[in-house]
């Protein structure tokens, strides 16, 4: 394995590093009075500015292959992106679940829905959502889907409600990618389909939003409950082959995962960081909190899960480039388990040395634990990728 920074790499650094520090991390007060000010879905306004300066930097869909990037250089610039989350990959135009459903457009959309979206999310024009959780099933296990695709009259009609719809809320969310069911009696992942639903459709009713801890992440287009109440689309918003709905969700979900592990090492790394500096500047029982044995001891067992995470994250994504997703997926399953659960542990002793501050709106600490706590559920559970990997891990043992 060859981890060594590539020019390309160290010059987007450079780059990120300048954007993130002069105007990324100034403009989060900005944003969160902006959200403040706004309609409860607007983006805050000071995103189109953060825009506009990415483009003019270089710093733009850097998560696209056809930019000339492989996963493992992708990892080192999503890394940085994650130190301010809610801002700097939405800035950049590399923000979930766009990303995601770009990629899924690009790859598996006919030319007609492909001319018509892509250009405008890859513009940074639009949003988009992935709706595939539903309230009704445990969706841990996609098999349980229950969302009913029929086809008829030369398109589809769609049928179910999901909800976690990423983005859906935002006035400038206008495509859907829905997976559901249109052969149940097939054999199993040959069920379901995915389509592409435009928002206007008739039938499509955002019902509510579901917020995150008490927060509505509403700068970023919140999250939704959405009926598909008999909603019909032309056959051409088909994605990829009838019934093969479940194979492109896990090429979707592979890279998904393996960028908020990314961003979830960023986030770690700059609640490292105010956590030391908090510490050098409070004094207790006679010392200051950085002098204290205790503090010590998180600090140095902060350090070392996140460099543990850094290197089996790189180790990851150097497998997607050489043999595949399909290669990598026990390493996979195994940064969507250990990257939120080691941010998490970061920031939450971040949180315990800024005390009564680290809960409140002065410092990011709380909404990133919040983030970081939901990413232990977001594109499935801790409890089923370990499931997966050991699985994966057994049949070397039996063969089987």
């Amino acid at each position: 394995m060859e981890f060594a920074q590539t020019d390309k790499v160290k010059e987007l650094q450079a780059k990120a590093f300048d954007f993130l520090n002069e105007l990324v991390i100034p403009a989060e007060p900005v944003y969160a009075q902006q959200e403040h000010e706004i309609g409860p879905w607007d983006t805050p306004p000071i995103i189109e500015d953060l825009k506009i300066e990415a483009r003019a930097r270089g710093l733009w869909n850097l998560f696209l292959p056809a930019i000339g990037l492989t996963n493992l250089e992708y990892a080192q610039i999503a890394e940085i992106t994650g130190r301010s989350p809610w801002i700097m990959p939405e800035a950049m135009n590399c923000s979930a679940p766009d990303t995601g459903n770009m990629e899924v457009l690009h790859h598996f959309a006919t030319p007609a829905v492909k001319d018509k979206w892509l250009p405008q999310l890859l513009d940074g024009k639009i949003r988009s959502v992935y709706s595939m959780t539903e309230p009704a099933v445990a969706s841990s296990d996609a098999n349980n889907i229950a969302t009913r695709i029929y086809q008829e009259k030369g398109g589809f009609r769609i049928q179910g409600t999901k909800w976690w719809s990423s983005g859906a809320m935002s006035p400038n969310c206008k495509i859907a990618i829905v997976l559901g069911v249109t052969n149940p009696d097939g054999e199993k992942h040959k069920t379901q389909s995915m389509i592409a639903v435009p928002l206007d459709t008739p039938g499509v009713k955002i019902l509510r939003s579901t917020g995150v801890f008490g927060e509505s992440d509403g700068g970023h287009g919140g999250h939704a409950v959405i009926h598909y109440d008999d909603v019909w689309v032309p056959e051409d918003h088909l994605l990829g082959e009838l019934h093969g709905g479940f194979a492109i969700g896990q090429a979707r979900l592979g890279p998904g995962r393996i960028h908020h592990a990314m961003r979830l090492i960023g986030m770690a790394e700059r609640a490292f960081d105010l956590m030391c500096e908090r510490a050098k500047s409070r004094v207790a029982f006679g010392k200051t909190v950085a002098e204290q044995g205790v503090f010590q001891d998180w600090v140095a067992e902060a350090r070392i899960k996140i460099e543990m995470v850094r290197l089996l994250v790189l180790k990851t994504a150097w497998l997607m480039d050489t043999v595949g997703n399909r290669g990598a997926a026990v390493e996979i399953s195994a940064i969507k388990v250990a990257a939120p659960e080691m941010a998490a542990w970061v920031i939450d002793h971040a949180i315990q040395t800024f005390g009564g501050m680290g809960v409140s709106q002065d410092t990011p600490l709380a909404r990133m634990y919040g983030q970081a706590r939901m990413l232990r559920l977001a594109d499935g559970p801790d409890e089923v990728h370990k499931m997966a990997l050991a699985r994966r891990e057994l049949k070397r043992y039996t063969g089987k």
